[in-house]
């Protein structure tokens, strides 16, 4: 298993629940590194997941919404709340989830070993396996140099939007869509944090970010994660994401609070989802097979989702090597189904959204959009948001979503 984000550890904590013998491997020495997610769940799935307790840095009960113009011009918006009376959702440790995703594999019997980078694997014949007829070995590098080689009867890419095994085999006609973003953890002062604690707050329009979107999460002991990301356009100059976060933290009477982190990264997600999914005994989970969805920047729930499909296929092709083919071939429909119809909808929606959003009368269409917005609950702010319940809004969000122009690119 390669790579110990959400989707390689749930799948080498559910194979090795079964008994199955796996090793996860990651490049990172350390699990807290590198933590770029933005990690807002909704409840439902702590509980799909069987997500602890000890991986939940904040609980949120409502919705902010910052439209353009808004904290910055005297004819702006105001924002928009949605509270419930109950939590909804909660924001994730991310550096905690991948340790104790690889601690749960790890105490089911899985090797753990970090420091490690898969820079080839291929297959080779075993003579010890003649049921299987051949194995793959994986070729490691720490980052010294010194390498080692694992053998296996498969091995699994979920090494993220880099796709260090399987490769980019994305189409012309489904390319991969690519989303940048900077994340800022900010520590603050008694007192200040009660006004971001127990909302997901998002900004909108391009007066804040062109062609994205900028957002406040609450996190533990008074912590706040502060962030931007942009749809990449390569038709367009785009002014530099540390430029835009500037503007959310000044805005929002930020900017002079302590950073105790700053770290950033990128998701690249084809549309449609027709890439490969496996090639011979190397498969793709995850960000790999483009699990991340574009329209909110979200991946570990559906990255997560994409173990559970695997598990039980994976499982059974191993104790069934003669069936094996046959087997992983529902692989890619089972996916899809899980993810559902509505995933591939927001996809679709997400470049035509983000990449319109670039300039003053991109911003009039959003605000018409969220005027539209009548609700008064933030459980169905959740249901659009979250489970992409658009037909709720249809007569009012989808002529603003489709019925425009193709944005450039």
């Amino acid at each position: 298993m390669v790579g110990a984000g959400p989707s390689g550890g749930e799948l080498a904590r559910l194979l090795a629940q079964a008994g199955v013998d796996v090793v996860l491997v990651d490049r990172l020495s350390d699990l807290d590194h590198a933590a770029f997610s933005s990690a807002a769940l909704p409840l439902s799935a702590l509980d799909r997941f069987g997500l602890p307790e000890q991986v939940v840095a904040a609980r949120w009960r409502g919705w902010q919404l910052v439209g353009p113009g808004a904290y910055g011009d005297e004819e702006g918006t105001q924002a928009r709340h949605w509270m419930a009376a109950q939590p909804l959702g909660a924001v994730l440790d991310f550096g905690a989830l991948r340790r104790w995703l690889a601690s749960q594999a790890e105490g089911w019997g899985a090797a753990v070993q970090l420091g490690w980078r898969a820079v080839q694997c291929g297959s080779q014949t075993s003579s010890a396996s003649p049921l299987i007829g051949s194995t793959m070995a994986t070729v490691l590098q720490a980052s010294g140099g010194q390498q080692r080689t694992i053998t296996s009867d498969w091995v699994v890419d979920a090494s993220g939007e880099s796709r260090a095994l399987l490769g980019e085999r994305a189409s012309r006609q489904d390319p991969l869509v690519t989303g940048v973003g900077v994340e800022w953890l900010l520590q603050l002062p008694d007192g200040q944090a009660p006004k971001w604690g127990d909302r997901l707050s998002f900004f909108l329009g391009s007066s804040w970010v062109q062609q994205g979107y900028g957002w406040i999460f609450p996190m533990a002991h008074n912590q706040l994660k502060v962030g931007v990301c942009r749809v990449s356009d390569p038709s367009r100059s785009q002014p530099p994401l540390t430029a835009e976060l500037a503007k959310v933290l000044k805005a929002s009477d930020l900017q002079t609070a302590p950073v105790l982190d700053r770290h950033g990264g990128r998701i690249r997600s084809s549309v449609r989802r027709r890439e490969p999914h496996r090639k011979g005994r190397l498969l793709g989970l995850g960000d790999v097979v483009s699990t991340a969805n574009l329209l909110g920047g979200e991946g570990i729930r559906h990255a997560l989702t994409s173990s559970r499909v695997l598990a039980p296929l994976l499982q059974e092709a191993l104790y069934r090597p003669s069936q094996a083919d046959r087997i992983l071939e529902a692989y890619p429909s089972q996916l899809r189904q899980a993810l559902g119809w509505r995933w591939n909808l927001s996809g679709r929606l997400a470049r035509r959204t983000w990449l319109g959003l670039a300039d003053a009368n991109a911003d009039q269409r959003l605000e018409r959009l969220l005027n539209g917005l009548q609700t008064k609950r933030a459980e169905d702010i959740s249901s659009l948001l979250f489970d992409y319940r658009f037909e709720r809004y249809g007569l009012k969000a989808l002529p603003y979503l489709f019925a425009r122009s193709q944005p450039r690119g």
